[in-house]
């Protein structure tokens, strides 16, 4: 894999971080963390839109829309779940703790899910250094927060 692929997962990375931020302010400011939520898909809604119209890209046909699998829909609830998590926790945790346990969350739950090849991942078994590597995660987790 390319170079320039890891230098983007690491700005997106950094880009959650800055987002939760923004939302945790946005909730401040808005004095209501669903009305932030809302402002901040309006908005994600209307930049995606735009980059669509803009790159011509094709409404998809009611038979590849029907033969989606069913958790493949769950993609967008469950961002709800990370942006509420964001919205009431950032300012509780700070950035660091909070990023630290979100990503240590990702980790685990990534090993889980390459380990039994869920939501249309191929399989990667959780090997010893894997789970060594969820270990450390954990453990720089408690640091971090100082648990």
């Amino acid at each position: 894999m390319s170079w320039i692929a890891y230098v983007f997962a690491l700005l997106a990375g950094g880009i959650i971080t800055v987002q939760a931020g923004s939302n945790s302010q946005l909730k401040q400011s808005l004095n209501s963390p669903i009305g932030a939520l809302v402002v901040n898909y309006a908005l994600g809604l209307a930049a995606i839109t735009a980059c669509a119209l803009f790159a011509r890209v094709r409404l998809p046909s009611v038979e590849s829309i029907a033969g989606v699998p069913w958790w493949a829909w769950a993609g967008g609830i469950l961002g709800i779940v990370y942006g509420l998590a964001v919205v009431f926790l950032a300012q509780r945790m700070g950035a660091a703790t909070l990023i630290a346990t979100v990503v240590t969350g990702q980790l685990i739950c990534s090993v889980v899910v390459d380990h039994f090849a869920l939501v249309g991942f191929q399989p990667h078994r959780a090997s010893p250094l894997r789970i060594t590597g969820c270990a450390l995660m954990i453990a720089g987790l408690t640091l971090i927060a100082k648990l």
